[in-house]
């Protein structure tokens, strides 16, 4: 050991970190070809020691051999620690750490079964997403080096915790006295346990016997207690030395004392460390090595990659203690702590993502010039590298992507949530999916899943496997009647899917719960069906298959049974833990990092993007299981120094030559609060000068790629005019009323032959519902009409299965009052001589060389022998003067067919009646329903006969100028609605300008 004061370094924030140390070792070290090569250097993290290393290959020129690189963080724990610091000897070996997916499993269990009398049981999903919290404060005791004999130490103090807090605390007791047992009868150990063991080792082995060669930790600041016992070994061995990233060597010593104790005084409990301070973190591991701030120098080596010098006093000022903060006014000149760095507020974040991608690709103008956005914004990761995409530009996250966001993890998200609740809009996605059957039969899969998509299409679909194979029963017995044959084809390819994929989900169909291990198997078994080999290739299949197998080999941990509905929520908990790193094979000069995977590292630019409230710094998640109060009293780090690390991440990136800072007004469609980060920086330095590329500034670029270069000259109101060949000769009585209404919807829909596509959904809706009543009426007629018939078809209709639990809540109890009201009105009128005498009928009929169809929902004969014509409505009825005006002509022109004799089954005879029957309840007048006739002596027609001529008379001005003349089918006044042909008429461009109509 070293006689002297303990060998500490600190490089300054605004040196590259990498560069600087690579630089100055090679100065002490490099005298000869074997002098870096004996050395080992101990790095925080895999990322770190990827940066060390391509810092001395820059640093080598002709080449060197470079010293031992070790990882010691706590993202980095397994036996490399132990391996690469010192041999193990086996007669000290240290049991293995647990994997980290059983021991969640193993939790879950215990918090399922262990629950404190009178507290509400926590089972399946609950338990496994609670056991993820359970585990890091495990951890955390571990980190901290706290025993469980401490928790018995604060019982006292509970009386001042809130009710759930006690709950909680109470549980967290039972179960961290449990878990020690539980966990030793597997033969491991916690990770964290573990990590210590390993440190402990070796700081006893270097004590005893130095190692010969140098050892350099660099860039470690993690302030675990056993860390600083090894770094405080490091400082002490006579050939070692300690290298910490940033810390303020010229902070006011007032300013530092600031920043509260390192060691919690239990007669200071009112006493708070500043935990959110950039520089909070290091005092404490500074605290923990027993070193003073006065001993650590500063290092001497620079790089070319260095800031300018006067950023380091800024930053320092930057993030002074609250309590500090008047030192601004007395500053001075602070241009040269800001020259380089530029601003850009952008209008949302997709322009802010927009923005970051113009500037890293101006950057590649440059030769050689490198550019970094740094953002612990995921979201706005994944946009920037969507926006360089449009040029070609491959630039990878090395933050990684959640495994439940690759196409593996999500395909399994969505075979089980599909499984858990079968839907028509699941299925089709999932059978869609890229991974399913990709290869030589990929094109033929996607043509029957198509067909299968417009098969499901429309309401009143019953859910369920069965569902299904009856609605494509039902289309292709509909398609073989009117001749097309193939369209049967999908019904044995539907059967294949429902016995192959149906067979391996059984276990969620039978809606019972069931242990977790079962349900995954089905999800394993259902992929394999589905993909073969294709979930588990590459690097995100391997991952995927990985957990497979880390839960397999748990051996049935974990919650005894889960719900099928609760498990999608299990499998997104857990991919969203998982990260997959892509392989390197992105742009060379171009990168995205994470804080963690930012630190130690620089670039020529360096984008800071995403600096708003909650994003840069992240919102901190409560810890479920232990109030602040609690973590203070056990010494555990407070969430908020989570938050002092993102500052000094901040520090440490802001710190470099060309930085450039973003955020964005609105964030996810909300508005956004600019990051305390931004705002100390506005407050201390003014306006920073807007960002750029070129001469243009970066935000008015961002904005303007969405804008259309110059004006656009607006669509006029269409006008089309088909050739007399293209207009049809047969209309239906609907159709009339559309072409009286709106003859470019009529144009649309019966000439172009275009028609909405039904959304994917398996419930009813209004459309489906009314005509699900029109054939309960029909089926009641043919029944007889009594009343032993309506009891029957009403019992019928509420077990419909393709009506959801709303439907029966809400709507049948709407309705059925109705159609008793239609049923007395029928039993009442037959009193009077009235009859119905047909229902649901078709009548066909030419005239003035067109040919009329129409439906009619039922025709009665009346004592006199003259006719009736009823049309049930569900919704809306026309007003009283529609038929007069020529746009409602249905009954009218109904009426002519059936007193013309042209309506199947009805004997002709003169028209006296035409209703509409309204099965809609009025509340406020008290009645199930009414009936609403075309003509009468408060109507402008006052006869069934003057409607009928009315009807016939519009009929034959609109097919005289429509269907039989040049026409111009123009939008109508209902133009004034919102129609299913907005967007082909382009209506937004030429309606309403000025308020007026067309």
């Amino acid at each position: 050991m070293a006689d002297d004061k303990p060998t500490i370094y600190s490089i300054p924030v605004q040196r590259a970190f990498a560069d600087a140390l690579a630089a100055g070792l090679i100065a002490r070290y490099a005298d000869g070809a074997l002098g870096l090569a004996q050395g080992l250097i101990v790095l925080p993290s895999n990322r770190a020691r990827s940066a060390v290393h391509a810092a001395f290959v820059r640093a080598g020129g002709s080449g060197l051999l470079m010293p031992r690189l070790a990882v010691i963080g706590d993202a980095d724990l397994d036996e490399s620690v132990a391996l690469a610091l010192d041999p193990i000897d086996e007669s000290d070996a240290i049991p293995p750490a647990i994997d980290a997916l059983k021991r969640r499993l193993m939790l879950a269990g215990l918090i399922e079964k262990h629950n404190p009398a009178g507290e509400e049981p926590i089972t399946g999903a609950a338990a496994f997403q609670l056991a993820e919290g359970l585990g890091r404060v495990i951890d955390q005791l571990h980190y901290e080096e706290v025993a469980p004999a401490r928790l018995a130490d604060i019982e006292s103090a509970l009386g001042d915790l809130a009710g759930h807090w006690q709950a909680s605390w109470r549980r967290l007791s039972l179960l961290v006295d449990q878990w020690p047992g539980l966990l030793a009868a597997t033969g491991h150990i916690d990770r964290a346990d573990r990590r210590n063991h390993l440190l402990a080792r070796v700081s006893r082995g270097w004590r005893v016997a130095p190692p010969a060669r140098f050892v350099v930790a660099a860039g470690v600041t993690t302030a675990a207690p056993a860390i600083a016992r090894l770094l405080r070994t490091v400082a002490d061995l006579a050939e070692g030395m300690v290298v910490l990233p940033g810390l303020d060597l010229d902070m006011a010593g007032e300013e530092w004392d600031a920043l509260g104790p390192v060691k919690a005084d239990p007669e200071k409990s009112h006493e708070r460390p500043l935990e959110t301070h950039p520089q909070y973190h290091l005092k404490l591991l500074l605290g923990r090595m027993g070193v003073s701030r006065g001993e650590v120098q500063s290092w001497d080596a620079t790089s070319p990659f260095d800031g300018p010098d006067a950023r380091a006093p800024f930053t320092s000022l930057l993030f002074a203690p609250a309590a500090y903060t008047a030192r601004w006014q007395q500053a001075g000149d602070l241009r040269p702590g800001i020259a380089g760095v530029s601003a850009a507020v952008f209008g949302d974040d997709g322009q802010e993502a927009q923005g970051i991608a113009l500037m890293m690709r101006h950057a590649l103008e440059t030769p050689a010039r490198t550019v970094a956005l740094v953002t612990p914004d995921r979201a706005l990761a994944a946009r920037v590298a969507a926006a360089l995409a449009r040029w070609d530009i491959a630039v990878d996250d090395s933050a990684g992507q959640p495994l439940g966001q690759t196409p593996p993890g999500a395909l399994l998200l969505a075979l089980a949530e599909f499984a858990a609740a079968f839907d028509p809009v699941r299925l089709v996605a999932l059978l869609g999916h890229p991974l399913v059957r990709a290869g030589e039969g990929r094109l033929g899969w996607l043509d029957q899943v198509r067909r299968l998509d417009l098969v499901l299409r429309g309401p009143g679909l019953v859910p369920g496997w069965d569902g299904v194979t009856m609605r494509i029963a039902e289309r292709a017995a509909d398609a073989k009647a009117r001749g097309h044959g193939a369209a049967t084809l999908i019904g044995d390819w539907w059967a294949d899917v429902a016995a192959g994929l149906g067979a391996a989900l059984a276990p969620f169909a039978a809606g019972a719960p069931a242990p977790p291990s079962v349900l995954l198997g089905a999800l394993q078994a259902a992929l394999g069906w589905l993909t073969g080999e294709g979930a588990w290739t590459g690097h995100a299949g391997r991952a995927l298959s990985e957990i497979f197998d880390r839960w397999s080999l748990a051996k049935g941990e974990g919650p005894a049974l889960v719900a099928p509905a609760d498990f999608p929520a299990m499998l997104t908990d857990l991919l969203s833990g998982e990260s997959v790193r892509p392989p390197y094979g992105g742009h060379p000069r171009l990168f995205i990092w994470g804080l963690l995977e930012a630190r130690l590292q620089r670039a020529d630019v360096m984008i800071l993007g995403g600096l708003d409230e909650g994003r840069w710094p992240q919102q901190q998640s409560p810890d479920p299981w232990l109030a602040p109060g609690i973590r203070r009293m056990l010494g555990l780090a407070a969430p908020e120094r989570q938050q002092g690390a993102a500052a000094h991440d901040f520090a440490g990136a802001f710190a470099a030559r060309e930085v450039v800072v973003t955020r964005a007004m609105r964030s996810g469609g909300d508005p956004a609060v600019a990051s305390r980060f931004w705002l100390r920086l506005a407050a201390l330095a003014g306006d920073l000068p807007e960002a750029r590329v070129g001469s243009k500034s970066v935000a008015a670029l961002a904005a303007a790629l969405d804008v259309p270069p110059g004006p656009i000259a607006p669509a006029l109101m269409p006008q089309p005019q088909p050739p007399a060949d293209a207009r049809p000769g047969q209309i239906s009585v609907t159709g009339v009323d559309l072409l009286a209404k709106d003859p470019y919807a009529f144009y649309a829909g019966r000439i172009l032959r275009l028609s909405v596509l039904d959304p994917l959904r398996a419930g009813p809706d209004p459309r489906w519902l009314g005509t699900r009543v029109h054939a309960f009426l029909e089926d009641w007629q043919r029944a007889g009409a009594t009343p032993e018939a309506l009891e029957a078809e009403l019992a019928r209709l509420l077990d419909d299965p393709a009506l959801d639990a709303l439907a029966r809540a809400f709507w049948f109890p709407r309705i059925e009052p109705a159609l008793r009201w239609a049923a007395e009105r029928v039993w009442a009128a037959r009193a009077d001589g009235r009859e119905p005498v047909a229902t649901e009928v078709t009548g066909v009929h030419e005239l003035d060389g067109i040919r009329l169809t129409g439906k009619a929902d039922r025709i009665d004969r009346l004592a006199d022998g003259s006719l009736a014509i009823v049309d049930y409505k569900t919704g809306a009825t026309p007003s009283g003067s529609a038929a007069f005006d020529g746009l409602d002509n249905q009954l009218g022109l109904l009426g002519l067919l059936a007193e013309m004799g042209k309506v199947d089954g009805v004997a002709a005879g003169p028209i006296n009646a035409l209703e509409y029957w309204s099965l809609k309840a009025d509340r406020a007048k008290g009645i199930d329903g009414s009936i609403a006739p075309t003509h009468g002596s408060r109507r402008k027609l006052k006869t069934a006969e003057e409607a009928v001529a009315r009807a016939y008379d519009a009929f034959a001005e609109l097919t005289a100028a429509y269907l039989l003349g040049d026409g111009v089918f123009a939008p109508g006044d209902n133009a004034k609605r919102f129609t299913d042909y907005d967007q082909l008429m382009r209506r937004d461009e030429w309606f309403g300008r000025g308020g007026d109509a067309p």
